[in-house]
């Protein structure tokens, strides 16, 4: 069959398949899954060479890596600490050393025990989120925490990839290539730091011909190289990827990159889960149902349990919640697939418990969807109240806009209303909202990162816009919306610390303020004058600290992305402020 003609059949198969599985309620991945059934080799059989094409496929995990490394900024990471290296980590080692140990007792060798644990233990980070944003059910709790915990399986396959030739040599009975070893090393330390020094300048020179496609063909580029170099280094593509992703993860053309990718990606994960479909061997399934159904069975009950267990731990104590959880995460992920013909090449797995694996992750994700409506049916009276649509914005042509409506936006609000200035107020937080509105002031309830919410708020009319949210991945995903669309607009921000204030300066922002910064010097103030210096002289030293600080904070922004620089610069000026004080205050 000539490949236009396979083109053509997977197109009409997608075409023809994932509009009824979304009109059923059970996502888009479902019929990706269940088109591939159906014309490959154990189907209709309209392809029955499917390999080729899979690896072809196998490109949309290595974008879908790329992605997810776009979006692991080191900030976002502290953030989520809590839930990501948490409740993420603990599900994933909990999860592996639970099935790993029934594997044991059930007579499985004990490195393919291992791998069988860590690749189960793994949910499908593109399976669940599509079904979660389809169901509008991204942001609730449980939204949250599936997020949170595909984020840290997202990190955990970089390691439990590079560690399948060991784990394969150890089934073998064979050693260690140390040469190999190093060469792969080598070559990764070579991508991170050509790529830091390498990737901008380049991205930025392509940028200034302002030809889209040349864009999109340089982050293509920057994909498939960073990906082939590390598969020369005998290493896995996808961690090529990922680290090219995170070394772009913090520049102004993340944006851009993520939305020039995410075509390529979406097209061919949805070829990749095609020809997952085409493998799934219908015949193995009937002829022997009991044991397939009693290893997904086994692997998912483990999962849910622990799921279960874990959501209530980290705070999720309702029971909607926590069974809404498990029943979004107790299948097995697209990468099991991968580390599945990873320890098949080397050993670690035969080849029929590899067919007889990828065939149960398959059942577990056709499982899914049911299990999730079930989930749904059974906790529909326990369900907490629906979060309330975003309110339409009457207000025209107020000059400021106003993000967070917290401490910090309502106390810049009564400041506008004493001066009779209008403003706009938007608050992501509803019950933020009611609590505010029962004071009888009015406030919008509105996601200040949405292009259409700005917009509706009438940020290309205003001329001020104050970001007083107090999270400083959310002010910044602002930041970057207001600077690419609305130029204009001159931002006035909140800032949390110091690293916050470097963050929004990169971004070209100038008007900055630090939270507790003039307070923490008022106190000083205060102790200084209880301590028997005259208030003039005390007003003297703190102004004098705050001009140095000032000053510091300026030096450190050239600086701010070396750790090492920036502790030598605070230390030195605490030594020069110290001195410079303590003469001050003897005089």
């Amino acid at each position: 069959m000539s490949l236009l003609v396979e083109a053509l059949v997977f197109l009409v198969a997608a075409i023809i398949a994932v509009p009824i599985s979304r009109a059923l309620g059970f996502g888009s991945v479902l019929g990706y899954l269940a088109a591939g059934i159906l014309i490959g080799p154990f189907g209709v059989e309209l392809i029955s060479d499917y390999e080729e094409t899979r690896h072809f496929a196998e490109f949309g995990v290595v974008l879908l890596l790329f992605i997810i490394g776009l979006e692991l900024k080191p900030s976002r990471l502290w953030i989520m600490r809590r839930t990501v290296f948490g409740l993420g980590a603990l599900q994933v080692f909990i999860t592996a050393a639970a099935i790993a140990a029934v594997a044991w007792l059930l007579d499985v060798p004990p490195a393919s025990a291992i791998v069988l644990g860590f690749a189960l233990a793994l949910s499908s980070t593109a399976f669940v989120l599509q079904m979660l944003a389809e169901k509008k059910e991204l942001t609730t709790s449980y939204g949250r925490a599936s997020f949170s915990i595909l984020l840290f399986q997202d990190l955990i396959v970089i390691p439990l990839l590079a560690l399948m030739p060991l784990l394969g040599d150890s089934a073998a009975g064979t050693s260690l290539d140390i040469t190999q070893l190093a060469v792969s090393t080598g070559l990764l330390l070579l991508l991170i730091v050509g790529g830091r020094y390498l990737l901008k300048p380049v991205l930025f020179l392509v940028a200034r011909t302002g030809i889209p496609e040349l864009f999109t063909a340089t982050a293509l580029l920057v994909v498939i190289g960073a990906a082939l170099l590390m598969q020369v280094a005998g290493a896995s593509m996808v961690l090529g990827a990922f680290v090219a992703g995170m070394l772009l993860a913090d520049s102004e053309y993340r944006h851009q990159l993520e939305a020039d990718i995410a075509p390529f990606k979406g097209l061919l994960l949805g070829l990749f889960f095609i020809t997952v479909g085409m493998s799934v061997d219908v015949g193995m399934l009937l002829r022997d149902p009991l044991r397939l159904l009693s290893i997904v069975a086994g692997f998912m009950s483990i999962k849910a349990v622990i799921l279960v267990l874990l959501a209530r731990r980290f705070g999720m104590c309702d029971t909607s919640s926590s069974l809404k959880l498990a029943a979004a995460m107790a299948q097995g992920g697209e990468f099991a697939f991968v580390i599945f013909a990873l320890a098949a090449q080397t050993g670690a797995l035969s080849a029929t418990v590899n067919a007889e694996l990828t065939l149960a992750v398959t059942v577990s994700m056709l499982l899914t969807p049911l299990l999730y409506v079930l989930a749904e049916r059974a906790t529909r009276g326990m369900q907490s109240p629906p979060q309330p649509a975003f309110d339409t914005i009457d207000d025209e042509g107020n000059e400021v806009l106003i993000a967070g409506f917290g401490r910090v936006g309502q106390i810049v609000g009564r400041l506008l209303r004493m001066s009779g200035r209008p403003f706009t107020a938007l608050e992501f937080d509803p019950d933020q909202v009611s609590m505010v509105r029962s004071y009888g002031n009015k406030v919008h309830f509105g996601d200040a990162r949405r292009l259409d919410v700005l917009r509706a708020a009438g940020a290309d009319k205003a001329k001020l816009f104050v970001i007083a949210t107090a999270d400083m991945e959310t002010s910044l995903s602002i930041a970057q919306t207001c600077k690419r669309y609305f130029p204009n607009l001159t931002i006035v921000a909140r800032a949390r610390n110091r690293r916050h204030v470097h963050k929004l300066m990169d971004l070209g922002i100038t008007h900055i303020f630090r939270d507790t910064l003039l307070s923490s010097i008022a106190m000083g103030e205060r102790v200084f004058e209880q301590l028997g210096i005259g208030r003039e002289e005390s007003e003297r030293l703190a102004r004098l600290f705050l001009d140095r600080d000032e000053q510091l904070l300026a030096e450190q922004f050239a600086v701010h992305d070396s750790e090492e620089k920036l502790i030598q610069t605070s230390r030195e000026t605490e030594r020069e402020l110290a001195a410079l004080l303590r003469g001050d205050v003897r005089d």
